[in-house]
């Protein structure tokens, strides 16, 4: 990696740790009783925010795709769970957007594919994004379509839209700007390149009316019916959580988090801090921040451990933006339980939550 290709690589982490925190203090901000002028305000806010950290990851991976190719995680997923995630993700914004959109699921209930939900969560994304761009009034139809075919399943999936014809190739990406917008242009190029890297294709068909449908098919391999899908959005147990940064806005970024996952927190700004709270035992995780004046986070997680009893068994996590493998296997050896890469994502931190007090249970146990 170039000098500049690293500087742009923390410039971009740095943007989205401060859009992190920007909406982690507008989300506050909208649960407080506040005037309605002031409700619209923090609601045009958070919109905003989301949309500039949309822009800044579709174009982070757009360029890592274009430069190394798709990744995909499979996973074991249940196809109509998967729509009903994206039909709740899409509501707000839909009406933001001042659009109706309408998802279904059709084919076997329990259909389980071996898929990366999240990369077919940014292919309806990005078609879905375009149509709603293109100025067509009333519904926007968005569905998944499964077929059992032996040991495999072939997926389709629509997007009907009611505007103007929909640009039809990935490679403009100007063109598609010109016509839609930065942020509908990246989320289109992202839906075709991963289409296509899936082994699948993508079509239109002219509407019997107004506006295109943009069509996408793929097949996947069937999940067994004793592998469990993924639910990324069940919650770790009711634990109560220690958060140790020395940035007043990471803290409520990862106090907000917590408070996503039905967890309570407290916190504490150094390691010095941290290993006060510690000895308290009141505390069934520690997220512990790296790099910290006084104390650092690696000095305080040894401390810590070198605690008695309880307290110097509590799990920690590192939370940090240096998250190499050389880094953070010294962090492990420090005594941490794992790492999580900021800017935090919600279902990373949730992993890493539920592993954690998964892993404290048993050794209780035993």
């Amino acid at each position: 990696m170039s000098l500049s290709e690293f500087f742009i690589e923390r410039v971009a982490s740095e943007i989205r740790q401060q859009m992190d925190g920007i909406l982690a203090l507008a989300n506050r901000a909208s649960r407080q009783p506040l005037p309605a002028d002031a409700q619209t305000s923090v609601a045009g806010l958070v919109e905003h925010a989301e949309s500039v950290r949309r822009m800044l990851d579709d174009a982070l991976d757009l360029r890592t795709i274009d430069s190394d190719g798709v990744t995909f995680d499979l996973q074991a997923t249940r196809l109509r769970e998967l729509m009903d995630e994206m039909s709740e993700r899409w509501s707000r914004r839909a009406a933001d957007l001042g659009v109706t959109l309408l998802v279904a699921y059709d084919g076997e209930p329990e259909a389980c594919a071996l898929i990366d939900s999240k990369r077919l969560i940014q292919v309806f994304d990005g078609f879905i994004s375009q149509a709603a761009a293109s100025g067509g009034r009333g519904a926007i139809e968005a569905s998944l379509h499964a077929v059992r075919d032996g040991e495999r399943l072939r997926l389709e999936g629509r997007i009907r839209g009611g505007g103007e014809a929909v640009v039809d190739t990935r490679s403009e990406l100007i063109d598609i700007e010109a016509r839609y917008g930065v942020e509908a242009a990246l989320a289109t190029a992202l839906s075709w390149r991963i289409v296509e890297a899936a082994n699948g294709a993508v079509r239109r068909e002219a509407n019997a009316g107004a506006g295109e449908t943009m069509v996408f098919e793929f097949t996947a391999e069937c999940a067994t019916d004793e592998v469990e899908a993924q639910d990324n959005h069940a919650s770790a147990r009711a634990a109560h959580v220690l958060v140790v940064d020395d940035n007043a806005t990471n803290r409520m970024v990862a106090q907000t988090l917590c408070e996503m996952f039905d967890c309570t927190s407290e916190t504490a700004e150094d390691g010095v801090e941290a290993v006060e709270a510690a000895k308290t035992g009141r505390f069934d995780l520690i997220l512990m921040d790296i790099k910290m004046p006084r104390m650092d986070g690696v000095a305080a997680t040894r401390a810590i451990r070198a605690l008695a009893g309880d307290p110097g068994r509590v799990p920690i996590i590192a939370l940090t933006a240096n998250a190499d493998p050389d880094d953070a296997a010294g962090y492990i050896a420090a005594g941490m339980s794992s790492v999580v890469e900021k800017p935090m994502k919600p279902e990373y931190l949730l992993q890493a939550l539920r592993q954690a007090l998964a892993d404290a249970d048993s050794a209780a146990a035993a």
